[in-house]
């Protein structure tokens, strides 16, 4: 990929994660570490920790849009750009994050 310049990394907000989340329009890949994860992460949600961040670990994502998380929109920012390194433009983010999730209200699993 040298020579191309990295996708813009569009900000989604809860109600763009939510609304994608419930019309099977997004595959969110949470890139915090496996601890984290299990403590409270966010339904439907794919763990990939951002230490042994690899694109092979994230499925055909089919028609779905795929958007990077973490727990504050920092390590979902570095995983983007990990990707396009890895030959897969992720254009997308959740920008709060996990944090911004649990304070609007959303819905919380545990365990891995």
């Amino acid at each position: 990929m040298s020579g191309q310049t990295a996708p813009a990394v569009e900000n989604l907000n809860f109600e763009d994660i939510r609304d994608g989340l419930s019309s099977g329009q997004i595959l969110l890949v949470d890139v915090r570490e496996p601890n984290e994860f299990e403590a409270g992460h966010i339904p439907g949600s794919l763990l990939v920790p951002l230490s042994q961040f690899s694109v092979t670990e994230i499925p055909d994502a089919g028609d779905r849009r795929i958007v990077l998380s973490c727990r504050s929109g920092r390590r979902s920012l570095t995983a983007a750009a990990m990707a396009f390194e890895q030959g897969l433009p992720i254009d997308a983010h959740y920008v709060g994050g996990f944090i911004d999730w649990v304070a609007a209200g959303g819905p919380v699993d545990t365990g891995l």
